[in-house]
């Protein structure tokens, strides 16, 4: 999505890329579960966990301090869960802070990674932010400029030297995050957080076909709303189950979903179903009134 806004004109790419400072006073006024609550959440989780009691659902427990709906929460509480390995984190399309899905882990939890992202000024505003906030200055992450592809991503993510396991990979790219995933071959995450197209429900595994230079805002279906972009969910979880993954949830709306690795925790985190994750108005809406519009385009059934 946040992709997507950037490419549609001059309006949504000035809200986006506002000044550093006005961006964290947004921020600031956004935020609405601090450091010290969240240590809490995760002890209590933590204590859940050793007593054996019934966890929450996904909907208990999201909240938002940077990210985009309730991500923050729900990563907080799977990592709660399974526990960290190295605090490492890839985040492909990463924009700015607010709207991140590593924002909070980086700021709030200590972790560090590699920020990939397209526009250069965002970069450059991301850049400052992180090395001019208290809590990332001694030891930004990695932000490195680069239009991501098939061809290039496994090639940007060595250049970083990160370890083979991370904790984390967060994709939104706005087009072809499937192709992406596939092709990452370069390390294993231990979670994956991304974006799918929720408009194409349960049960068409489609992908928009791979197109290195693929542009939302040139398709007439993309004027105004984000239809014609991504992946399906059922597409999605086929690739992850190939790659040695089971979807565990999604957000609250319904279009970010959550894959751990088969070999952790599936006493914890049991996998779920895709219509589980499809559930909310909003999606149903889209895949009523919004799928009809994109239906008959050129899509490659995986």
């Amino acid at each position: 999505m946040k992709r997507f806004l950037k490419k549609l004109g001059a309006k949504p790419l000035g809200r986006l890329l506002s000044p550093v400072l006005q961006m964290r006073r947004r921020i600031d006024l956004l935020s609405n579960v601090d450091r010290g609550t969240q240590i809490l959440l995760s002890l209590k989780y933590r204590q859940m966990r050793g007593r054996g009691e019934a966890p929450p659902s996904f909907t208990d427990v999201g909240f938002r301090e940077f990210s985009g709906t309730d991500e923050d929460g729900i990563l907080l509480y799977i990592f709660s869960l399974i526990g960290v390995h190295n605090r490492t984190l890839v985040d492909i399309g990463a924009a700015l802070p607010q709207g991140s899905n590593s924002a909070n882990l980086l700021i709030n939890h200590g972790w560090t990674g590699l920020l990939i992202e397209g526009n250069i000024k965002a970069v450059l505003e991301a850049r400052e932010f992180y090395r001019k906030h208290p809590d990332t200055s001694h030891f930004p992450p990695k932000i490195v400029q680069a239009w991501i592809t098939v061809e290039n991503i496994n090639d940007i993510i060595m250049e970083a030297a990160l370890p083979p396991e991370v904790d984390l990979l967060s994709i939104d790219i706005d087009g072809m995050d499937y192709w992406i995933l596939e092709a990452i071959n370069s390390i294993s995450p231990r979670v994956i957080v991304l974006e799918y197209q929720d408009i194409l429900g349960p049960d068409q595994a489609w992908v928009v076909p791979y197109r290195p230079d693929f542009n939302p805002a040139s398709y007439a279906a993309n004027q105004g709303e984000p239809n014609y972009l991504g992946a399906s969910l059922p597409a999605f979880a086929k690739l992850a189950s190939k790659k040695g993954y089971r979807l565990v949830g999604c957000n609250r709306y319904g279009f970010n979903a959550f894959f751990v690795r088969s070999d952790i925790g599936a006493e914890l985190l049991p996998e779920v179903s895709i219509a589980d994750c499809l559930v909310h108005p909003k999606a149903q809406a889209g895949m009523r009134d919004r799928f009809p519009k994109i239906a008959d385009m050129d899509w490659v059934e995986v």
